[in-house]
Formats: structure tokens, C-alpha cells, sequence
């Protein structure tokens, strides 16, 4: 149901910075313009009938439960999970000592920061995110939050500095709703930064008209670093502060991680077990399982569309379609991405024509590769690479481009990255992804969140806001690990960002095509297929 916003609140004028403006339609909790809630609102109006249930999450995104999985062997979607039952007796940890940092008794705490470290350094504000880490760490508050506002005005585009900007305020109100979210930082910084702008926009909204009176939203930023999974999930199991989890992948590790959060009774978002139903109203609802009940499920039943939708735009632009796909072994995503690929593109009649993996000799020539799949007679090459494959996939576009004729390019969401953009220059023009949601410029989400970013954002941006947006509800609704566990266990309607796509009917795709929107240093942006 729709309402309107004019950025009139009904009351505590002063706890809202925002100001009135003219009436817009919304179709999610909260004014994607101002940030007021619904309820807060003069005047707001529903459309068509009543309205949603205010401790269900109103569905936009349809299908999608969360975020990108950051790490290699991802498939793009987070979904949530807890392990469905509570432990009745989970670990008894020690409750720490009023505005103790979690870093401070964890075994990986260089990889953990509510803003009293760095974790992603180097940048044009680093000398002032340096000096709101210092205040951070003596708990000058006032001072923190100045410091970290003047970095935000230095390099409005960094999510770490926003996040803890708010973190900072939250911790002066006090008493703060704390949720932790791990990326790879250093495996993947570009795209970690991707998902803590979800996070961060989400969290940015929530603290302007907190839901839970007094009680801001704190976000404890994780890096992911390999080898330390399970120890990181251990530390944010024994600080009973954090109410739920956002990351990890899909690898044994991340599995591992996941059966040390179900073990302890703490509710997270992440690729593996959960399960989404959508009804006959197109409402998507995300429900906690078991951890091993369906970790397959989502991901093929995703996968599959997305080879559905790769076959037909195959058989629509390069009609007959004989693909060439290439593929690295070592990685679930891109194994199941090849197999699936393989069932769906006769159904367009289409045929694949050879599958090369990456990983089946001591080196892979790429020039050797291309020329031998167009031997072969294909038209269409298909990248079903893990992330951390981007660089053979670009070496694979270069070596395309000097082949007579060129094979159309396509690949997964995997690939959707400024390196792509930036390395591959005029190699990956054309270039066809297909991924959970697209910028479009009329789109609201993509507006608002390119006039706070100063620049376009991503799908992992897109669905790390409908991420967050989900465990704070959920959060909000009990602050405590078994109230958040006992909501999403329940179910809980997704909430989204754009209404395109169901994503188990059609995955969107984009093209590289020239711009001046793309990442700095290239000429390239990915812009939607319609």
C-alpha cells in the first residue's frame, strides 16, 4: 500500500534534521525521501485498501532475504537463518561492562571495530577517520561524532565513516540495538564497501525515527579475513550486545560459522539455511530453518533463473545460441552456475557447445581458450566465475576482442565490479550480466541512494539495505537473541527496494555500455537491459 510524505512529523519536530518537502509516494515503511515513518507522518494517506501490518515487513524486492555474498563461491542472495529452534541452553557468556568495545576481550580483534578502529584505511579522509577512532577509543563522544562528520564531508562516499558516525551518536544516546556485519574487506574491499552502504543507509534512516524508543541501531563492522571465520563468529557469540549477524558466505567455513551462531541461539542473515515463499498476493516471505535443511535450495532455485533468463536473452539476441562456458571448479557457485547452464540452455534451443574450466591445468592460457571455443562454433561466451576469477575473466574479454569475429560476452553477478569496469576497458563493452537488481534512474531507492553515495550504487547496496532493514525489524520487535530469533522464525515479509523483478520468474540483466556513471578510471558503466 502507498502513502504520502511531506516531511511534516506529527510530533518531536526536533528529533528529526529533516525538513518538509513536497508530497511523495512511498511504497516501504519509512519516506525514502525525509526518512519519517509512516505513522510519524501529518497526513499520511494509504492507497487501496488498508494497511500493512505494522510489525511485518512490507515486500519490494521480491525474493531477495538480504545481501551479496562477498567472498569467493557466493551466489549473490543472503538469506536469513538461525537454526529454526532456540537453543534452550545456549553458552552463558559474561555481559560486558557498560560501553565495553567488543574488540576488547575478542580472540580476532583487529578485524573488529565499532568505529574505535580503522578497518578500511588509506582513503582522502583517512587523517580525520584516524582522529575519530582516537576519540572513539576515550569515549569523547561529541568529539567522535565531530570527527567523523568532518570525514564524511571529505569523502561523502565511504560507508565505514558513516556507519561510525552513527555509531558514535548511538553510543552517546545509549543502550544502543547492536547488529554485526562481516565482510571480506581485505579480500574484496570494493565490494564489502558496496554492502556496508546498504547497511549504512538503512542505519542512517532507522537513528533519524528509532522504532524502539531511546535505542539507536550500532553496527559492528567484521572483517572477514580468511582463515578466521569460525573465530570471529565465536567472538560475536560471547558479546551478548550483538542481537544479530549480517555475512559469511557459502564455503565449509562459513558453514561452520553458521552452526556456531545456531548453536548459541543468534539470529543472522546469511546464504545458507533459510527458506522464501511467495504467496498468490506476489508477497515474499522469509522464514529461519535448519542450517543444513536448505543450504541448496535458494541457491539453485536462483541459479536456475538466472540460466532461464541468460538461455532466452541468448536465444532473443544471438539466435541460434551455441555458448561457450567457462567455469572454475573449485568454487560451488560456479560449478552449479555451469551445470544449470547447461540443463537450461536447450530448453531455448540453444546448445552449449564446450565448458572449460579454469582450473583443469597447471595455468590457463586465455587466448588459447577463446580461439579454441570459437573453433567450435560458439557465438556466446558465458563467464561463470567466482569473484575471485574477475581477473581471468577479463583476461578472457581481451583475448575475445582480438578474435575474428568477436563472441558476445555474458557472464554472473559475480563480475559485477568496478575492477571489471576499470581493467577491462574497451575489451568488456557489451558485456551482459545478469544480477539481483539494477540502478535504473527513476527508480526511487537508486536516486536516494545516489545522492547520498555521490555516485551510482550496486545490487549488493540494494539488497544490504533490505537486509538490515529485515534484522533491525526483527531486532525491534524483542531487543534480545531469542526475540529476534522467535520473529524471523515466525516469518517476516521481505522488504525491498525496487519492484521490477520477482526473482524466481526473471533475473535482471545490464550491459557495459560508454558513460561518465561508471567507478573513476573507466569509461564504462553497467546500465539496464530492457
Amino acid at each position: 500500500m502507498s502513502w504520502t510524505c511531506n516531511g511534516e512529523p506529527k510530533y518531536n519536530r526536533e528529533q528529526y534534521s529533516g525538513s518538509p518537502h513536497s508530497p511523495y509516494n512511498n511504497d516501504g515503511p519509512v519516506c525514502l525521501t525525509c526518512g519519517l515513518p509512516e505513522e510519524a507522518v501529518v497526513q499520511a494517506k494509504t492507497g487501496g485498501g488498508g494497511s500493512d501490518n505494522g510489525a511485518l515487513i512490507k515486500q519490494i524486492l521480491i525474493g531477495v532475504a538480504g545481501i551479496l555474498v562477498v567472498g569467493g563461491g557466493g551466489f549473490g542472495l543472503y538469506k536469513a537463518f538461525s537454526g529454526g529452534t532456540v537453543v534452550q541452553d545456549p553458552p552463558v557468556t559474561p555481559s560486558p561492562s557498560p560501553g565495553d568495545f567488543l574488540s576488547s576481550k575478542a580472540v580476532s580483534a583487529a578485524l573488529i571495530s565499532q568505529g574505535e578502529k580503522i578497518l578500511i584505511a588509506g582513503g582522502k579522509a583517512d587523517a580525520e577517520k584516524q582522529a575519530g577512532a582516537a576519540a572513539f577509543v576515550g569515549k569523547n563522544w561529541d568529539d567522535a561524532i565531530a570527527k567523523y562528520e568532518a570525514a564524511t564531508k571529505t569523502d561523502p562516499n565511504d560507508p565505514e565513516t558513516k556507519i561510525y558516525l552513527n555509531n558514535a551518536t548511538a553510543q552517546k544516546t545509549g543502550n544502543p540495538l547492536t547488529i554485526a556485519v562481516v565482510v571480506p574487506i581485505g579480500a574484496s574491499a570494493d565490494a564489502a564497501k558496496e554492502v556496508l552502504r546498504g547497511a549504512a543507509l538503512y542505519q542512517d534512516q532507522f537513528n533519524k525515527s528509532p522504532t524502539v524508543p531511546g535505542r539507536l541501531l550500532e553496527i559492528v563492522i567484521v572483517n572477514d579475513e580468511v582463515g578466521k571465520t569460525v573465530s570471529i563468529a565465536q567472538d560475536l557469540v560471547n558479546s551478548p550486545n550483538v542481537l544479530g549477524v549480517l555475512g559469511h558466505g557459502i564455503d565449509s567455513s562459513s558453514q561452520d560459522a553458521i552452526k556456531t551462531y545456531e548453536t548459541a541461539g543468534l539470529a543472522a542473515i546469511s546464504p545458507v539455511s533459510s527458506s522464501v515463499t511467495i504467496d498468490s498476493s506476489n508477497k515474499a516471505t522469509l522464514k529461519l530453518t535448519k542450517v543444513l535443511e536448505k543450504t541448496d535450495e535458494m541457491l539453485k532455485t536462483y541459479l536456475q533463473k538466472l540460466g532461464e533468463t541468460v538461455a532466452n536473452y541468448a536465444k532473443k539476441n544471438h539466435s541460434p545460441a551455441a555458448i561457450a562456458i567457462f567455469y572454475n571448479s573449485d568454487s560451488v557457485y560456479s560449478k552449479q552456475l555451469k551445470e544449470l547452464l547447461v540443463v537450461e540452455v536447450p530448453k531455448a534451443s540453444g546448445k552449449i557447445v564446450k565448458e572449460v574450466d579454469i582450473k583443469a591445468g597447471a595455468t590457463f592460457d586465455a587466448k588459447s581458450a577463446v580461439a579454441d571455443v570459437s573453433k567450435a562454433g560458439a557465438n556466446v561466451v558465458f563467464m561463470a566465475m567466482s569473484k575471485d576469477q574477475v581477473e581471468q575473466a577479463i583476461a578472457i574479454a581481451i583475448a575475445n576482442k582480438d578474435t575474428s569475429p568477436p563472441l558476445a560476452l555474458m557472464g554472473g553477478s559475480e563480475l559485477y565490479n568496478p575492477t571489471t569496469l576499470i581493467k577491462g576497458e574497451d575489451a568488456i563493452k557489451d558485456l551482459v550480466l545478469a544480477v539481483p537488481w539494477r540502478w535504473e534512474k527513476d527508480d526511487p531507492f537508486s536516486k536516494q541512494a545516489s545522492e547520498i553515495w555521490k555516485g551510482r550504487v550496486s545490487w549488493r547496496t540494494a539488497t544490504a539495505f533490505d537486509a538490515t532493514q529485515a534484522l533491525t525489524a526483527a531486532i525491534s520487535s524483542n531487543p534480545t537473541r531469542e526475540g529476534t530469533v522467535k520473529f524471523l522464525t515466525q516469518g517476516t515479509l521481505i522488504s525491498g527496494t525496487a519492484k521490477e523483478f520477482d526473482l524466481f520468474k526473471e533475473i535482471p540483466l545490464v550491459k557495459a555500455i560508454e558513460g561518465k556513471d561508471g567507478p573513476p578510471g573507466s569509461k564504462y558503466q553497467f546500465d539496464a537491459v530492457k
